[in-house]
C-alpha cells in the first residue's frame, strides 16, 4: 500500500524557519508531480508549491522568495524549506502526489491523487 507521511511541523516564532518532509512508502517505481498544500482554520485548502519529477517548480505568490520546494527521487521524498515565517503561514500542511506508479504482486499499477495526513505548522510569538 502506498502512503505519504509528513514530518517536521511544529511551533516557531515569526521570522523563524522550519523544514517539512514527506516520504512516500511502498513498492514505488516512480512519482510524478509532488506538492505541498495548506489549510488554515476556517479557510479552504490552498496550493503552496509544486515540483515536477524533473525538478520544475511553482509557488503561490504568498510564499515566493521565502519557501523552497525540493525532492529526492531516489528517496521518494519531497521537502519544503520555509524561511521568514509569518503568523499567516499557520496552517496544517499536506503533501500530495498526483500519480504514483508502484509494484504489487506481479504487476505494475498507477494510482492517482495521494495525500498525507498533514502536519501542523504554528507561527506565533
Amino acid at each position: 500500500q502506498v502512503q505519504l507521511v509528513e514530518s517536521g511541523g511544529g511551533l516557531v516564532q515569526p521570522g523563524g524557519s522550519l523544514r517539512l518532509s514527506c516520504a512516500a512508502s511502498g513498492d514505488i517505481v516512480s512519482i510524478n508531480t509532488m506538492g505541498w498544500h495548506r489549510q488554515a482554520p476556517g479557510k479552504q485548502r490552498e496550493l503552496v508549491a509544486v515540483i515536477s519529477r524533473g525538478g520544475s517548480t511553482n509557488y503561490a505568490d504568498s510564499v515566493k522568495g521565502r519557501f523552497t520546494i525540493s525532492r529526492d527521487n531516489a528517496k521518494n521524498t519531497v521537502y519544503l524549506q520555509m524561511n521568514s515565517l509569518k503568523p499567516e503561514d499557520t496552517a496544517v500542511y499536506y503533501c500530495n502526489a498526483d500519480s504514483i506508479r508502484y509494484y504489487k504482486g506481479s504487476a505494475f499499477y498507477t494510482g492517482s491523487d495521494y495525500w498525507g495526513q498533514g502536519t501542523q505548522v504554528t507561527v506565533s510569538s
